[in-house]
This record gives structure tokens, sequence and C-alpha cells, in this order.
């Protein structure tokens, strides 16, 4: 099973914790309360932390995230936001909606109430802008009440291609990208999306 970049300060204290009471069990079973809880939560790490190689989905625009379209707003501008929430147990690895240059990473300091809390706005929060063939498209990841880090994997000046992996939230939160204007979402609230597989723009 392939596992995301950007996790082993969490995953490799947590496993080699676990796998040192596990051999101390043997010596004293009390260990057990021990090893018990920690295996179980490498286990679960493990199930968080996957990263499956994915075909991408045809489209102009494509889900950046796994996860629940949480809402769907026009913004003054005329684009449309689509904000998706990520629970813990989707995968958090996020991917380019589409091909393009990176053109800003932004990481903007915040707050970590919970995702779907009406000011997770103002959460911690990295600002992404793609240079796109449909012009400058904005995405945002946003850190949420348990996700406390965001790790970007590219920087700005480098080229994407469509559905390419390019960031972590830890433990999830929410994505939110912008359609521009005169583009309309494919998608709507309460349907599931899939990173780097789900069209979530009418062609």
């Amino acid at each position: 099973m392939r596992l995301a970049r950007g996790v082993s300060p969490w995953l490799l204290p947590t496993a080699a914790t676990a796998a040192a009471s596990a051999l101390l069990t043997r010596r004293d079973r009390r260990w057990a309360l021990a090893a018990v809880p920690l295996s179980a939560l490498t286990g679960a790490m493990l199930w968080f932390f996957r990263d499956p190689d994915r075909t991408p989905g045809s489209g102009r625009i494509l889900s950046p995230a796994d996860g629940v379209v949480q809402s769907i707003d026009p913004w003054p501008d005329g684009r449309t936001r689509i904000a998706i929430f990520m629970s813990p147990l989707n995968v958090h690895v996020n991917r380019a909606p589409l091909a393009g240059n990176v053109t800003s990473v932004q990481h903007v300091a915040g707050g970590f109430v919970p995702a779907f809390n009406k000011d997770s706005d103002q959460n911690e929060r990295v600002v992404w802008h793609f240079e796109t063939a449909l012009g400058d498209i904005e995405m945002v990841q946003i850190a949420g009440a348990v996700a406390r880090r965001i790790v970007p994997y590219v920087n700005a000046g480098v080229k994407v291609a469509q559905a390419e992996r390019i960031g972590l939230i830890r433990f999830g939160s929410r994505v939110d990208i912008y359609l521009p204007e005169g583009i309309s979402p494919a998608v709507s609230v309460g349907e599931k999306t899939v990173a780097g597989v789900t069209r979530i723009d009418h062609g």
C-alpha cells in the first residue's frame, strides 16, 4: 500500500512506540494495555495516510479532494466556490484540478475551528493559484480542528499535470476550488467526490 508523502513525523514515532510496547508485552503482560491501543492507532494511521494510484477522470476541472461537497456559493467577482469537506476517513492527498503552472503557494496563519463551521474560512490554510487554459484558478487547503498541518508537495513556478498530487492535509479538513466566471458546477451539495477523478464543471 502506497503511503502519502509527509506522514513520517506522525507515523514513525507511533509505529515505533507500538512495536516497543509489543516487545515488552513478552516480559510483562501489563504492557498490552499500551501495546493494543498503540497498534490500533498505527493501523488507523496507515489507513488515513493511504495514497492510492488513480486514473484521472475526464473533464476540464476535476475535484482536488476526496470528500463531500459541503457548499456551492456564488462569489462577488463572478466565480463559484465549491467547498469539499474531507473527513478523517477520506484519502488526504490533494490533486491538481487541471493542468497548468503553479503561480503562487501562500501559507496563511489562522485558527483551527471545525471545517464545517462558518468561521473556518479564517483557519490555517494554503492558498494556491494555477495559470491554466481557463485562466487563473484558485484552490485553498483549509486545516480543521484535527488537521494541524498542510504539506504542499510543489512550489510556485512548477508545471503540474491534471490530477497530479500536489499536497496533503493531515487528518482531513476542507478544500475550496473556485470555478471561473461563466463555468457552472457539475456537482451538488452532499455529493461525494474523488480527487483527480470526479468532474466538477459542466462542459
